[in-house]
């Protein structure tokens, strides 16, 4: 199945990053613009209390149903911005490192912010996205 999302690289930019710096889709393509993905099991409650891998990880699990119900995965995502609420670059590296391993190698350009606090209760984490399809 062809893809919309072509990730883009320069050797005059540091490789240090875990991510591309930059990614195009094709004027026809459909641009799906997910809400942010929260750590919430369906109850309404929140994952993970105090444990912001966790609640990466259950972020990344929504964001993977809100993208199913679009008809796209996580191989169509043309960037991300994932919060975390602390002012400590420890706890924002162990949420990056969970969403950058379910990636894998479809490492869309991405930005990692600490901020003062977040819409639900216990919240810890909240990932955006953007995707792009083909449809047939």
């Amino acid at each position: 199945m062809p893809r919309a999302v072509t990730l883009i690289r320069s050797a005059a930019l540091s490789d240090v990053a875990e991510y591309a710096y930059a990614a195009t889709a094709p004027a026809e393509s459909r641009l799906i613009f997910l809400a942010g993905a929260c750590p919430l099991n369906e109850d309404g409650s929140t994952a993970a209390v105090g444990d912001y891998a966790g609640q990466a990880l259950k972020a990344v699990e929504n964001m993977e149903v809100a993208l199913r119900a679009a008809g796209a995965s996580l191989q169509d995502v043309i960037s991300t911005r994932v919060l975390v609420a602390s002012s400590r670059q420890e706890d924002l590296v162990a949420a990056w490192q969970v969403v950058r391993d379910t990636f894998g190698d479809h490492d869309v350009p991405s930005t990692l912010m600490g901020v003062t606090v977040l819409g639900y209760a216990d919240q810890l984490v909240e990932i955006e996205a953007v995707a792009a399809v083909l449809d047939a």
